[in-house]
């Protein structure tokens, strides 16, 4: 198999099956029953495997990560199915921090043709099916499954795992979880399973209320990992990510009550290892130190706003570029964006990405400094020139946006 094979399957599994992160809403297949047909036809490989789901609005991806460095600095053999990719697909399903084997999606894609005429997957369900498939290949010791969107009806809710998480819950893809906080909150909830700890890492009554609530109803243990008190730190940076350390350190609590040995120096060590043990990258990410410039894949209202305070606490003169796509809410993004900056607006490449002269209107009420642009990339360049060494570069909004401009220069840094 040669990499342009891979990529021309690759490439065809995206038309092929519908795919939320390029079209949206309409990719959205909500139920389980094309999953649990996947799976049966592949030989149920979910049920061979120790799983650990997490789900929650922002902060999945940082704990699941965390979560996998620790395990491996335990010894152990993790799996890892996070999403979407920010460069290449196989991004998506790791072993140990390796990118999933492109011999293996390739033969995987193959299999596709194969199934019955009336199991149509969606996109997202024949990753997640892949997924499984690759880890009970790998014989992994644990396989941490990320939610994909919502909970109770991903296909990812599959899986009886040995304990489960919800981050956090906020507002985002209301057009499909709901338009209140309690809907969607509902909607997360869905991952609980009887007898199956949860652990839940909001401080939100309202939304802890109700996580606790459906916890009591299937009869599983509900640990608050909010009051946890801890100094230990992380090689992930961003202020948010003290909240997902203790999402970690409650969930690693119930797996030593499984008896798994993790000692103290593999959670240290771990927290402080992510990039390098599971190549994690995109949340709050040291691109450059000269000038200095950062990129997260904050994209929703919270996430956004966790971002912002982190840049307004910077003393530097600031050069952001962002990105939306065409589902999400900006007018309330404008309100909080940060002081002290020059603006660069670009639609991300991709079918959903929107025009920033479709919300020029805002940013001129906004009252800020900005520019538009046809690229990512382009927006880059312009930045990088008008930054000085005492200032800083941002790059987000959304997470095309940092893959884009990754793609186009992570290689280039090294």
């Amino acid at each position: 198999m040669t990499n342009e094979q891979y990529q021309e399957a690759v490439d065809w599994l995206f038309i092929q099956a519908p795919n939320y992160q390029i079209d949206g809403e309409k990719a959205y297949k909500p139920g389980l029953d094309n999953i649990i047909r996947l799976c049966e036809f592949f030989g149920n490989p979910q049920e061979k495997i120790k799983c650990i789901h997490i789900g929650g609005t922002n902060g999945k991806g940082s704990s699941s990560n965390m979560l996998a460095s620790v395990l491996q600095e335990s010894g152990c053999k993790v799996g890892l199915y996070n999403s979407p990719h920010l460069i290449d697909f196989t991004e998506r399903i790791k072993v140990n921090g390796k990118n999933c084997d492109k011999t293996f999606v390739y033969n995987f894609i193959q299999k596709l043709k194969d199934l019955p005429n009336d199991i149509l997957p969606s996109f997202f369900e024949f990753t997640t099916i892949m997924a499984f498939e690759y880890f009970y290949q790998q014989q992994v010791d644990f396989a941490i499954i990320e939610v994909g969107l919502g909970g109770r009806l991903d296909s990812t809710n599959i899986i009886t795992p040995l304990v489960s998480a919800i981050t956090n819950v906020q507002l985002d893809h209301q057009n499909i979880l709901g338009n209140t906080i309690e809907e969607i909150a509902g909607e997360k909830a869905g991952i609980i399973k009887n007898n199956i700890p949860i652990i839940f890492g909001d401080e939100n009554e309202t939304v802890k209320n109700i996580i606790k609530n459906k916890a009591e109803t299937e009869n599983a243990p509900f640990i608050d990992a909010t009051p946890l008190k801890t100094d230990l730190q992380s090689d992930l940076k961003g202020n948010y990510q003290e909240k997902n350390i203790k999402v970690v350190l409650a969930l690693i609590e119930e797996l030593r009550k499984l008896n798994f040995a993790i000692s103290d120096q593999n959670i240290k060590k771990g927290l402080l290892n992510v990039h390098q043990n599971t190549g994690f990258i995109g949340r709050w990410f040291e691109f450059s130190q000269n000038p200095l410039t950062i990129c997260d894949t904050g994209h929703n209202q919270a996430g956004l706003e966790y971002v912002f305070s982190q840049l307004n606490s910077i003393e530097k003169h600031k050069h952001i570029i962002l990105g939306f796509v065409n589902d999400k809410n900006i007018d309330d993004v404008m309100k909080i964006l940060p002081e002290n900056s020059k603006f660069y607006f670009a639609k991300p490449s991709i079918h959903r990405g929107r025009d920033p002269k479709d919300y020029e209107q805002l940013l001129i009420d906004a009252k800020i400094f900005y520019e538009i642009f046809d690229s990512v990339q382009t927006a880059y360049l312009s930045a990088k020139e008008e930054c000085t060494n005492n200032e800083m570069i941002f790059i987000g909004g959304s997470n095309f946006v940092v893959g884009e401009f990754l793609e186009k220069n992570l290689e280039i840094s090294k």
